[in-house]
């Protein structure tokens, strides 16, 4: 076991630091080649849902002997030339999932949107409502003091 800092340092080079710069060598070429940058949309689809999937499977799996290491394990895999792991995990797992799931999804982002957008308004009327309220009396708990503080100077 490589230790929890170590693992973390590793997956922040392997997984994102060196593919990104490997991206950027990618798009900055004088005729950036097609197929090099759509691997990399792929990779870095694949590295969203990786870490969506980690923030909310960690707390089930974390415990799982050399789960950290497994982790680096898949960032190289996905990555690595000779393995083709980008190439394979979008064909065979994501892309047809996707595909056959796609109005449901853009109908779920829609609607999350909607209940967003709501949530943020009634918590914006919420917020200005309190300011409204809270503020004057501030201000007067202020003044009685400052009232307060100038009778007993004058004593």
């Amino acid at each position: 076991m490589l230790g929890n800092f170590v693992t973390r340092i590793l997956i922040l080079l392997l997984g994102y630091a060196y593919p990104a710069f490997e991206c950027y060598k990618s798009l900055e070429k004088r005729e950036p080649e097609i197929h090099e940058l759509r691997y990399w949309c792929k990779y870095w689809i694949l590295v969203g849902l990786l870490t969506v999937l980690e923030r909310i499977g960690d707390v089930f799996v974390s415990w799982i002997p050399l789960y950290g290491e497994m982790k680096v394990a898949i960032f190289v895999y996905l990555w690595y030339p000779k393995t083709q792991g980008t190439g394979y995990v979008y064909k065979t797992l994501l892309q047809p999932y996707v595909s056959r799931h796609e109005l449901d999804i853009d109908k779920g982002i829609a609607e999350f949107r909607i209940k967003a957008g709501d949530i943020l308004v009634r918590t914006c009327r919420c917020s200005f409502q309190w300011i409204q309220t809270t503020i004057p009396r501030i201000f007067e708990a202020l003044q009685q003091q400052f009232d307060i503080n100038q009778v007993e100077n004058r004593r």
